[in-house]
């Protein structure tokens, strides 16, 4: 079954596929990089980030020195941090061990930080043209929908089966072609999260869960558990034209990058009030904000918050610093969690910051 898809898969790849920026110009460096931007973030989010990324860090050696808070600046608003940590230390590897390049081998791609299985496939048959699969969610869906399998997708032994197949299959003279083939149509056409359109698959003939009508059925995955609910109390502190912002911890969720100040749990006015005024500043006058919340992959922050002018004041009480609203912007990573409220210091966030700047 799996080996009757290459011919109309390719076919219609090569009329369907989508004009992205790294396929323009499919070097290993910059298939690398919107690899690893394309997990957990949507296509067309990533777009604007890639095309600046590219432009300040066009090279392995410019990733590898690259100094922390502009590696995090550059990639403020694509969330999952440690995604870029990663990268930079791979690039350091490649800088000390293959001479600054990515490594046209399957194996020793393996071996570099943050480059998993699918990330080498993707690199190795897309960037080198060798002949391995590259497996994710989108082949995931496909494949199962295709052979109708009942087995959960979210176990490896099951990933590395159908990765057996894939491998068993996938044309020596196109494999890259025919690996973004697969995902293509998983993003587009046999797609989640709802009714997978059908009509438009070159692979409906062949698709053992179309032809009896089961296709939302679909791979099989076991639930996730839950996310972890943690409510906050989030501070817009302002000092005239300056507003506060403090350094996460080095360790833990979004390590390493600034914040507004906040705490645990719902807190009153009065409970604001006071906890400003143990920071040593002398509040003027304070006003409630909307609720908001944000969604990581297995916490969600419901969060209120305060906007809170104070008398002018120095940096450094609790490690927190007072910077000019431009410069914060530009300068400091702050994380799309307080996109709510950094947008009454007129500070756009992320993909809402770039979308400003095209505008403008």
């Amino acid at each position: 079954m799996i080996e009757k898809i290459v011919k109309p898969l390719l076919k219609w790849y090569d009329g369907n596929a989508r004009i992205l920026p790294w396929r323009e110009e499919p070097t290993p460096y910059r298939v690398w990089v919107s690899e690893i931007m394309l997990q957990q973030t949507r296509v067309e989010a990533v777009k604007p980030f890639f095309e600046r990324f590219v432009k300040n860090l066009p090279d392995v050696k410019a990733l590898a020195g690259c100094e922390e808070e502009r590696l995090l600046k550059l990639w403020e608003g694509l969330g999952y941090y440690n995604r870029v940590r990663n990268m930079q230390k791979a690039a350091m590897v490649m800088e000390t061990q293959y001479g600054g390049n990515l490594p046209a081998d399957y194996q020793k791609l393996l071996t570099l930080p943050g480059i998993g299985s699918y990330t080498a496939g993707a690199i190795a048959s897309i960037a080198y043209g060798i002949a391995v699969p590259a497996v994710d969610g989108n082949v995931l869906r496909v494949v199962s929908r295709v052979t109708e399998s009942e087995e959960d997708i979210s176990k490896q032994s099951v990933k590395r089966k159908i990765e057996e197949q894939i491998q068993a299959v996938i044309p020596k003279e196109r494999p890259g072609a025919f690996n973004q083939a697969l995902m293509e149509l998983g993003a587009t056409v046999c797609i989640p999260n709802g009714m997978a359109k059908c009509f438009e698959c070159p692979l409906r003939d062949l698709c053992k869960a179309h032809q009896e009508g089961r296709e939302m059925e679909f791979p099989v995955k076991k639930k996730k558990k839950e996310r972890k609910i943690e409510q906050k109390t989030v501070l817009v502190i302002q000092d005239g034209e300056k507003a506060a912002i403090r350094k996460r911890p080095k360790k833990g969720l979004l390590s390493g990058m600034y914040e507004l100040p906040n705490w645990e749990g719902y807190l009153a006015e009065d409970q604001v009030l006071k906890k400003v005024k143990e920071m040593d500043f002398s509040p003027i006058r304070i006003q409630k904000l909307e609720s908001a919340k944000h969604i990581f992959s297995h916490v969600e922050w419901q969060m209120i918050g305060y906007t809170v002018w104070v008398e002018e004041s120095e940096d450094n009480h609790e490690g927190i610093l007072f910077v000019e609203t431009k410069k914060t912007e530009k300068e400091y990573p702050i994380p799309a969690a307080f996109a709510a409220y950094a947008k009454y210091l007129n500070i756009r966030l992320g993909q809402e910051k770039y979308e400003k700047q095209q505008k403008g």
